[in-house]
């Protein structure tokens, strides 16, 4: 085993080896549970752990990849192993901090004691861009100022742990750390049971029982998760955090401020929202007194919470204690107000504001970190973190004239190397290296509250590896993370008084559907349903032209106009019918290039992204498989379509065979919808979404097959007939019911008036009747105006519809394809004003 891993670099505290040479006891314990196996498996979990990612999801935006903006989240196979004593100590000290912070909060925005006695300089809160002057005096609903804290942690050589900064506005990772233990305790479920690990679910319902106590509303507390949206770099987290702990999603747009309350916009009206969890940085949370540009807030939010009518988790105004420059005056601070010493120490931190500082801090910057003392805003130097033992003497004069000239906005913090742990390296990417390799890591460590003035500390947190190169540990610099496992620490956060009470029980709320969820709900049914029909459409063209039979005219033509009309292929582009040596199969050729293709098409691969973009805003409402199966539809049906244009020079079979993959996935994806989500408004919707695009796309090519004769002689040419069942998906239904038969009766009975097909315009009718009626809480017998603008086939006679004019026109059924189509338009345009843009005439009032 040590001639595998290898001893971290000089310097660096080795978590393997203790710094010893020999493996440290946990580790020991931990490699002892791989037996019989050892590491022969480990690439195999290597692959079974990348998989898992991808099929999840989990993603995170990385700023710095030159190759896009989002990359799969990166997990090590290893765990960061941390015995019972290390973690007491960690633990201990954690907690003081944490009781610490929520008393300098207290202070500053309270009697300011600290700067009246000069504990903190005034420039590090007032001249701070963070400090939030209005909230000067508010003491916030529940009495506490923070609720999540989390604290990175470096371990130094001599195996002691030290703070190099805090995160207080809006920390990120207690979703990523969830999903890492989700991971790797599955990859190594047996040395997890033997070492008995610390669970992690009992921080995390203290956090919210903590929440709700200090609400009014008590176990009753409506919850929400403010995010910024689908477009940050931790959405996935929030979406992940917001399922896991049962709350609402929500963005600033889904809110509003109503005499001093917060609500939730809902399409069944407004929702009180009594508590907002936010991952949102301060500055953006109300643009009428914060950022005015700011989309991504909700105005009015502050004068919310000085009306102490909602909790905000944290506070507003927490910013400053993010600072570096805060750290050397903590100390301090811990003797005047807490009457203790620091347990856990920070790195040696000067602010170069004060002159003596300044000159401790200059001789020291060699081996010393640089970082801002506040973040970019007017008036302060902006710059990114530099260490200065990566800097020459020129580079290192000119950081010094930049100190001298401006030296509060510049922090000096001592740089130790950071502490390594072991690694695997997937053995097919080496050339004869070392399969265990020791890599630089800094911790992320989480106090979350337990009651007024309690606190916890999350048994496990997120471990954020350097790359090789690098001894910066920086997920924005495509680092890596690890899960933590926190040995022997059997603790249970419940003290004896709160296990003697009861457990409150909550009364059952329903789930909430915001009117953007809604939105979404509904354009994921429509494109979802729009994907499976052009697909079927692009299928049925390929397979008609290259099959033993030769096309007719009309069906041809019907093909080509349908195609051109749903943007399969761009306009102009030559019809088949041209049968002339340089242009034929050109309409093919196009049409197989253009699957996959967004320029100037509206193609397959278009409206299966489309749909997952809709689907990616309700991630918190989706399962795990569901979002797995629709990024293996869209990642296979790229790589089908790829190997059709490349390989085989347009290839139709190929095409076809991409297009029955995805036809697979999607009807996965629609089972899903079916099966696996709750019957609440936002599953209605989506079913409305799904009947109005059915409706809509049938009817169209229904007219247009009537309108271009192609079913003028179904008993001599019966190409049409066939094709208009094989893309109503009701080939099978049609012969079980009428044989062989040609005749037009059958075909329109079952296509347009059968109400137990649902492929026929009949079923799709009632069933969108049905939807809009459950909807609008109506009975089936007494539908409200909405539902009775449908279309109702039972209206139609099949005589009727099949009676031809003098001219030989089916002028009776095509008023009827007419009525369907503008009902379904009529109906969209309906449900669009009366549930997400809120302006259609129905009384919103709140719901108490």
């Amino acid at each position: 085993m040590t001639q595998l891993a290898p001893l971290a670099k000089d310097g660096h505290f080795d978590e393997l080896h203790k710094n010893t040479g020999d493996l440290a006891e946990h580790w020991k314990t931990f490699f002892e549970q791989l037996e019989p196996t050892g590491l022969v498996d480990f690439d195999q979990k290597t692959h079974e752990l990348n998989r898992q990612i991808r099929e999840n999801g989990i993603t995170y935006n990385v700023y710095a990849d030159e190759y896009g903006p989002q990359r799969p989240w990166s997990v090590d196979l290893f765990p960061l192993i941390i015995d019972a004593s290390a973690w007491q100590e960690i633990e201990s000290g954690v907690l003081q901090r944490a009781r610490l912070l929520e008393v300098i909060m207290a202070d500053v925005y309270g009697e300011q004691n600290l700067l009246k006695e000069g504990w903190i300089p005034p420039a590090l809160i007032h001249g701070h861009p963070g400090y939030m002057r209005s909230m000067h005096g508010v003491t916030p609903k529940g009495k506490k100022h923070l609720h999540v804290i989390a604290f990175d942690l470096a371990r130094s050589p001599d195996g002691k742990w030290s703070v190099l900064s805090q995160r207080t506005q809006a920390p990120s990772g207690l979703g990523y750390l969830l999903e890492n233990r989700n991971l790797i305790a599955r990859q190594f479920s047996k040395a997890y049971e033997a070492m008995q690990i610390s669970p992690l679910a009992t921080a995390y319902r203290g956090l919210i029982e903590s929440l709700k106590s200090q609400s009014p509303a008590g176990a009753n507390a409506h919850i929400a998760l403010l995010t910024p949206g689908p477009y940050n770099e931790t959405y996935f987290e929030h979406a992940y955090l917001a399922r896991y702990l049962g709350l609402t999603l929500v963005e600033g747009s889904d809110l509003t401020v109503r005499d001093q309350h917060v609500f939730l916009k809902t399409v069944r009206g407004l929702e009180p929202v009594h508590i907002l969890l936010k991952r949102l940085d301060d500055e953006f949370l109300d643009p009428l007194e914060l950022r005015a540009d700011s989309t991504l807030g909700v105005p009015g939010l502050l004068q919310a919470i000085r009306a102490g009518n909602i909790i905000l988790a944290n506070a507003p105004g927490s910013a400053f204690l993010e600072s570096p420059a805060l750290l050397g005056f903590l100390p301090g601070i811990s003797e005047r107000l807490l009457n203790e010493e620091i347990q856990l120490p920070a790195m040696d931190t000067w602010w170069c504001g004060e002159r003596a500082a300044l000159e401790a801090a200059i001789p020291h910057l060699e081996m010393s970190a640089i970082k801002p003392t506040y973040p970019y805003s007017p008036g302060h130097t902006s710059y990114e973190a530099c260490l200065g033992g990566s800097l020459n003497q020129s580079q290192l004069d000119e950081w010094i004239g930049r100190i001298m000239r401006q030296p509060a906005d510049y922090t000096v913090q001592t740089y130790i190397p950071l502490a390594q742990m072991p690694v695997w390296l997937n053995a097919f990417n080496l050339n004869n290296a070392s399969l265990i390799e020791p890599r630089s890591y800094m911790l992320r460590v989480f106090a979350l509250s337990n009651g007024t003035d309690n606190w916890q500390v999350l048994p496990g947190g997120l471990a954020r590896i350097a790359t090789s190169d690098s001894g910066i540990a920086s997920m924005q610099r495509g680092g890596s993370s690890a899960d933590v496992w926190v040995q022997g620490h059997q603790k249970h956060y419940l003290d004896a008084t709160q296990a003697q009470q009861p457990i409150k029980t909550a009364m059952q709320r329903k789930r909430l559907v915001t009117s953007r969820a809604a939105e979404n709900l509904y354009w994921f049914g429509r494109y979802t349903e729009r994907s499976e029909n052009i697909l079927r459409l692009a299928k049925l063209y390929l397979e008609s032209i290259n099959s033993e039979y030769t096309p007719s005219k009309q069906l041809w033509t019907w093909l080509e106009t349908l195609c051109a009309q749903y943007g399969l292929v761009p306009d102009g582009v030559p019809s088949n019918l041209d049968q002339s040596e340089n242009r034929h199969r050109i309409f093919e050729r196009t049409l197989i290039d253009c699957l996959d293709k967004s320029d100037h098409v509206t193609s397959v691969g278009y409206n299966l992204n489309a749909m997952k973009r809709t689907a990616s805003g309700i991630r918190e409402r989706l399962s795990t498989e569901q979002w797995s199966t629709i990024n293996y539809c869209i990642d296979n049906f790229h790589a089908g379509c790829h190997k059709a244009t490349t390989y085989q020079d347009f290839s139709p079979s190929l095409a076809i065979e991409a297009l029955n993959r995805a036809s697979s996935s999607l009807a996965a994806i629609t089972g899903a919808q079916t099966d696996r989500m709750t019957r609440d408004d936002g599953w209605q919707l989506l079913a409305i979404g799904r009947h109005i695009e059915r409706l809509s796309f049938l009817t169209s090519v229904l007219d247009l097959a009537v309108s271009s004769g192609l079913l003028n002689n179904p008993n001599v040419d019966n190409s049409g007939y066939m094709a208009l069942l094989a893309l109503f998906d009701s080939t099978i239904t049609f012969h079980a019911q009428h044989q062989q038969s040609r005749e037009l009766e059958p075909l329109i009975e079952l296509l347009v008036l059968d109400d137990e097909n649902p492929r026929s315009l009949a079923w799709v009718s009632k069933a969108l009747r049905a939807r809009l009626s459950k909807l609008a809480g109506t009975e089936r017998n007494q539908p409200d105006e909405l539902t009775r603008s449908v279309t109702n086939l039972q209206d139609y006679s099949l005589e009727n519809l099949c009676l031809r004019d003098a001219s030989g026109s089916f002028n009776n059924l095509r008023n009827c394809f007419g009525n369907c189509s503008y009902s379904a338009w009529s109906v969209s345009d309906e449900i669009s004003a009366r549930y997400f843009n809120l302006i259609h005439e129905i009384d919103y009032r709140v719901q108490t």
